[in-house]
């Protein structure tokens, strides 16, 4: 599914326009990204949490050339499902 279909779909659910699902979306979305920047973990009761991961450098391999290449460090977004979401899917 993407973006604008899921846009479509909660509208649909909701009785509410698309626009007003977009905006939403769009404020949920930058409101996440915002608090991952600031190194905040985010957290949706029964659906899951959002928090940032810290990886360490790291020595890796070019698979093109075989050359050893130093892989910094990064921080990486992360989604943990909760507990009613798994079972849900289950």
């Amino acid at each position: 599914m993407k973006k604008q279909d899921f846009i479509k779909a909660v509208a649909w659910t909701a009785g509410v326009s698309q626009d007003a699902v977009s905006r939403v979306l769009t404020s949920m979305i930058d409101t996440i990204t915002a608090e991952l920047k600031a190194g905040r973990e985010v957290n949706i009761t029964g659906f899951g949490a959002y928090k940032v991961s810290k990886r360490a450098s790291r020595n890796g391999v070019n698979p093109r050339t075989g050359e050893s290449i130093k892989i910094p460090a990064m921080k990486s977004p992360v989604f943990r499902a909760g507990k009613t979401l798994k079972e849900a899917v289950r």
